[in-house]
C-alpha cells in the first residue's frame, strides 16, 4: 500500500454545477437551516423553562434538539456558502474533521432515538417502576452511552480515512465529506475499507433501526390486553417518535447507503439530505404539532417571556 498523501485540499462537486440551481438552492437551504435553529432551540427552552425537563421523554428530546442543531452545523453552513462560491474546497484536515463530528453527531443522535424508545417501553409496559427506571440518573447514563457509541463509530470512521493513501485526484462528488465518497479517492485498492465501514456505520444502523422496530413490535403486543382507548392513547404518544425514527433513516434511504457494497451513486447526494437538513428541520414540528404537552409548554414559556418584555418597556 502507497501511504504517500499528496493531497492537502478536496474539491467538492456539490449538488449542482448549474448556476441558477445553486442560486434556487441557497435561498432554500437558508431558510432550511434557519428553521432548523429557530424550531429546536424553541424545544430546547420551552422545556428547559419548563416542568417538562423533568420528564424522561423530554429530557431526552432536548438532548435531541441539540444534536440536531449540531449535526447539521456541521454540513448546512458549508452547502450553503459553497452555494454562491466558483470554487468549492475543503482543506484536508477541515474534511477530516467534518467526517468525525458528522459521524459523532449523527452517531449519538442515532443512540438518543434508542433511548427515547426504550423509554416508550417502560412507560407502556412497565408503568409501575417507570420512574424508578427512568430516573434522571438514568437518563444521563444513556445520554453519556450515546455519545460512548458515538465517539467508537465516528473514531472508527476518522481512523479509516486518516490511513488512506490520497495522491490524486482530489474531487469529492457530494456536499460534505463522507467515507463512500472519499473511498473513490485513494491511490490503493479499498475493498477491504469499504467492507469495514460497512462492519461499521452499516451494521450499527441497522442493529439500531431492527432495535428500534423490535421494541415497537412489543409494545403493541403488550397493547392486545388493553382498551381500545388505551392503545389509541398509547399509539399517539408514540407516533411523533415512530415518525422521526422513519424520517431519520430516510424511508430506509441511510440504511442502503451504509449497508451495500462500498460504492457511490449520483442520487446519493440527494438521499444525504434526508437525514443532513430535511430530518433535523422536521423533528421539531413532529414533537410540537401533535403533542399538547410540548404546546402548553410553550405557551406558558414564551407568553411569560413577552409580559415580562412588554413590562419592562413601560
Amino acid at each position: 500500500m502507497n501511504n504517500k498523501n499528496n493531497v492537502t485540499e478536496f474539491i467538492l462537486l456539490g449538488l449542482s454545477q448549474n448556476n441558477q440551481v445553486q442560486i434556487l438552492c441557497f435561498v432554500i437551504f437558508l431558510f432550511c437551516y434557519m428553521a432548523i435553529l429557530m424550531g429546536n432551540l424553541i424545544i430546547i427552552i420551552s422545556t428547559t423553562c419548563s416542568q417538562l425537563s423533568e420528564q424522561p421523554m423530554y429530557f431526552l428530546l432536548t438532548y435531541l434538539s441539540f444534536m440536531d442543531i449540531c449535526y447539521t452545523s456541521m454540513v448546512t453552513p458549508k452547502l450553503i456558502s459553497d452555494m454562491l462560491a466558483e470554487r468549492k474546497s475543503i482543506s484536508y484536515p477541515n474534511c477530516l474533521i467534518q467526517l468525525f463530528t458528522v459521524h459523532f453527531f449523527g452517531g449519538v443522535e442515532v443512540f438518543i432515538l434508542t433511548g427515547m424508545a426504550y423509554d416508550r417501553y417502560v412507560a407502556i409496559c412497565k408503568p409501575l417502576h417507570y420512574i424508578a427506571i427512568m430516573s434522571r440518573d438514568r437518563c444521563n447514563a444513556l445520554f453519556l452511552a450515546a455519545c460512548g457509541e458515538g465517539f467508537l463509530n465516528s473514531f472508527a470512521q476518522l481512523l479509516l480515512a486518516v490511513l488512506l493513501p490520497f495522491c490524486g485526484p482530489s474531487e469529492i462528488n457530494n456536499y460534505f465529506c463522507d467515507m463512500y465518497p472519499l473511498l473513490k479517492l485513494p491511490c490503493t485498492d479499498t475493498h477491504r475499507f469499504g467492507l469495514l465501514v460497512i462492519a461499521n456505520s452499516g451494521m450499527i444502523a441497522l442493529v439500531v433501526f431492527m432495535v428500534l422496530m423490535a421494541s415497537y413490535g412489543v409494545i403493541l403486543y403488550n397493547l392486545q390486553a388493553q382498551s381500545s382507548e388505551s392503545c389509541k392513547k398509547v399509539l399517539y404518544t408514540c407516533s411523533s417518535h415512530i415518525t422521526v425514527v422513519v424520517l431519520f433513516f430516510g424511508s430506509f434511504i441511510s440504511l442502503f447507503i451504509y449497508i451495500r457494497p462500498a460504492t457511490t451513486f449520483q442520487e446519493d447526494k440527494a438521499w444525504a439530505l434526508f437525514y443532513t437538513i430535511i430530518a433535523p428541520m422536521f423533528n421539531p414540528l413532529i414533537y410540537t404539532l401533535k403533542n399538547s404537552e410540548m404546546k402548553n409548554a410553550m405557551k406558558k414559556v414564551w407568553n411569560k417571556s413577552i409580559f415580562k418584555r412588554r413590562k419592562q418597556m413601560f
